[in-house]
C-alpha cells in the first residue's frame, strides 16, 4: 500500500505541475469557496518604514517543528490546523509534512518555503525592525468543509495572535 501511495503521489505531483492542470484545479477550487466581499482582495498599506516593522512568516508548505504533530495526510480534504513556529527555532528543528507537492528541494533548504534565516538576516542588517516571536505553518491543501473551518476559526485565531504580537505585516510563502 505504501509503494502504491508513493507512486500515486508522484504521478499526482507531476500532473499538478502542468500549468494548465494547476489553473483548472485552482478555478474549480475557487468556485467551491466563498468569494470575498465585493470580490476585493484585502489590502492595507504599511503605515511605517520596513526598518521599524515587526514581521511574521506564514507558510502553507506544511512546515512544523519535528516534535509537533505532523499535518493530517489521511484526510482527503486536508488539515485546517496550524503549527506555531518559534522565531528562535533552529532551521534544522523544522520539517515538512505535506504530500500535495514535491518538496524535495525544500527538504534540502527549508528557506525555499520558509525563509526564516533570510528574514533574520534582514533584521540584522536593519532592513526590518524585528521578527515576531512566533510564526505559523499551515498545510496548503484544504478543501470541502475544512475551508469553512479555516476561514471562520483557524485564520481568525492566527490573525488575533498576530495582532497581540504587534505584527505589522505577515509574509506568506505558499508551496
Amino acid at each position: 500500500m505504501t509503494e502504491r501511495r508513493t507512486w500515486w503521489e508522484r504521478i499526482t505531483n507531476r500532473l499538478f505541475a502542468i500549468p494548465t492542470v494547476a489553473q483548472w484545479w485552482a478555478k474549480a477550487a475557487s468556485a467551491r469557496t466563498r468569494a470575498l466581499v465585493d470580490g476585493a482582495i484585502p489590502f492595507a498599506r504599511l503605515q511605517k518604514p520596513l526598518r521599524l516593522c515587526r514581521v511574521a512568516l506564514i507558510t502553507t508548505a506544511g512546515v512544523h517543528l519535528r516534535n509537533q504533530p505532523p499535518f493530517d495526510m489521511q484526510n482527503p480534504d486536508g488539515d485546517a490546523s496550524y503549527r506555531q513556529l518559534p522565531a528562535a527555532a533552529p532551521i534544522d528543528a523544522l520539517m515538512i509534512t505535506h504530500k500535495y507537492y514535491d518538496h524535495t528541494d525544500a527538504d534540502s533548504d527549508l528557506n525555499i518555503v520558509f525563509p526564516l534565516e533570510h528574514f533574520r538576516s534582514l533584521v540584522d542588517k536593519g532592513v526590518l525592525g524585528s521578527l515576531a516571536s512566533r510564526h505559523f505553518g499551515f498545510m496548503g491543501h484544504i478543501d470541502g468543509p475544512l475551508v469553512t473551518t479555516l476561514t471562520e476559526q483557524t485564520a481568525p485565531a492566527v490573525a488575533a495572535t498576530l495582532r497581540t504580537d504587534g505584527v505589522d505585516f505577515a509574509f506568506l510563502t505558499p508551496a
